[in-house]
């Protein structure tokens, strides 16, 4: 006649198997899934289009993938998911999980319905990391002039949009980030972007969620600055074809009154 299991001995026994199916898995080379997005940028625009790529471990002859957002089972089961003419309800964190991996870290995907947007690849960097920023245009229309501002300071210049690259990120590249430019004859300015950037062997601190009114009043400077120069931008333009046409109307003139 066989005994019952003591509680003890039950609960010793679930956590012998639970470690077993641990290490089985381990060492199968199984970890968490990964959310991979192309193109790469953590902020787009409304209408642009995404694609979410689930990399994991799947069973032999199943692929069928588990995705998520903000925390609600979509009902995608490829191992991608388009996001075709994004819409401002298609931001927040997207996760997902293959048949023989864990449930991925969340990535958080922001669509804006602005001219412009401050594009990243990610949030957060480690130092010594490559940043990649991109000044992106709705519908990609033409961008001139552009200004990349960390903390209301400019960073560089373009005559041509660009995408602005920062090859070893430092401590001194935290901050607050955001672009502007011209679109047409009109000035255009990006929302700002937080990028933080971490040093394992640094010890924590603590950083004030607002900044000081120096660097406030810096930002209203830059930002009169620019519109001035704009200003002054298109006056010149304006005066210049104005010459070129009072000098295309005096050779004329002058030709004429020489055939006389």
């Amino acid at each position: 006649m066989r005994h019952p299991l003591s509680p003890l001995a039950l609960l010793l026994l679930v956590s012998s198997v639970t470690q077993a199916v641990s290490s089985v898995t381990q060492s199968a080379g199984h970890g968490k899934s990964v959310v991979l997005l192309d193109p790469q940028w953590v902020r787009v625009l409304r209408d642009d289009n995404v694609t979410l790529t689930c990399q994991g471990d799947y069973p032999p002859g199943a692929n069928s993938t588990h995705w998520y957002h903000n925390g609600t089972r979509i009902s995608n089961q490829a191992s991608s998911y388009l996001i075709q003419a994004a819409r401002v309800e298609d931001s927040g964190k997207y996760q997902c999980q293959t048949g023989l991996s864990t449930l991925s870290d969340s990535v958080r995907l922001e669509v804006h319905t602005t001219w412009l947007v401050l594009q990243t690849s990610k949030w957060v960097f480690q130092k010594g990391e490559l940043i990649r920023l991109r000044c992106h245009s709705w519908k990609n229309k033409p961008v001139y002039k552009v200004t990349y501002i960390q903390n209301c300071k400019p960073q560089r210049f373009f005559h041509k949009n660009s995408e602005f690259h920062i090859p070893e990120a430092t401590l001194n590249h935290n901050g607050s980030y955001y672009c502007r430019g011209l679109i047409g004859y009109n000035n255009k300015s990006s929302g700002t972007a937080d990028i933080i950037v971490q040093d394992p062997t640094a010890p924590p601190s603590i950083i004030s969620p607002f900044p000081p009114w120096h660097q406030i009043a810096l930002c209203l400077v830059v930002g009169l600055l620019f519109t001035v120069d704009t200003g002054l931008y298109f006056f010149v333009q304006r005066d210049l074809r104005r010459s070129m046409v009072a000098k295309k109307e005096y050779n004329f003139k002058w030709s004429q009154d020489q055939e006389k």
